[in-house]
């Protein structure tokens, strides 16, 4: 598990490393303490529906991280717009599955969040494959790599 400090993210730096480490840790309860606890969150995993509010999210969540195999995420082509209240980090998601040496898929994420009375949380999360992720997707077959859910 992965040790959160529920009180306060002093950044919202603070709390990418966070979700990031909780989603590399498969960790659920780390994962919704990054989270904004308000009706208006959203998050879109790849090539899923638009979830909204806490408890959809949550669902989500749990499915995937128990779901996953071990992974490593590495994030790549990062850049912020950061003001006092809201930051919109656009990211890729390397993930890599087992001891690969090159990320089997590779996701653009949008993360938004924002400052709040228990300090910065994520309020969107909104992920896409990119095309080259999507033609490795469709070369996989359930026979040859089982159901892998990653993200």
């Amino acid at each position: 598990m992965v040790a959160v400090d529920p009180a306060n993210f002093a950044s919202p730096e603070q709390a990418e490393k966070a979700f990031y480490r909780a989603f590399q840790a498969l960790d659920l309860e780390a994962m919704m303490a990054i989270w904004s606890d308000e009706d208006d969150i959203v998050c879109i995993h790849p090539q899923g529906p638009r979830l909204e509010g806490y408890e959809q999210i949550r669902e989500s969540w749990a499915q995937i991280l128990g779901n996953s195999p071990p992974i490593q995420l590495r994030l790549s082509a990062q850049r912020r717009i950061d003001s006092d209240t809201i930051a919109v980090h656009y990211v890729n998601e390397n993930i890599y599955l087992a001891a690969e040496q090159q990320p089997q898929f590779t996701i653009l994420a949008t993360n938004i969040y924002r400052r709040t009375s228990s300090g910065w949380r994520i309020i969107l999360h909104h992920a896409s494959p990119t095309p080259e992720s999507l033609t490795n997707m469709d070369r996989k077959t359930p026979q040859s790599e089982g159901d892998v859910t990653v993200h």
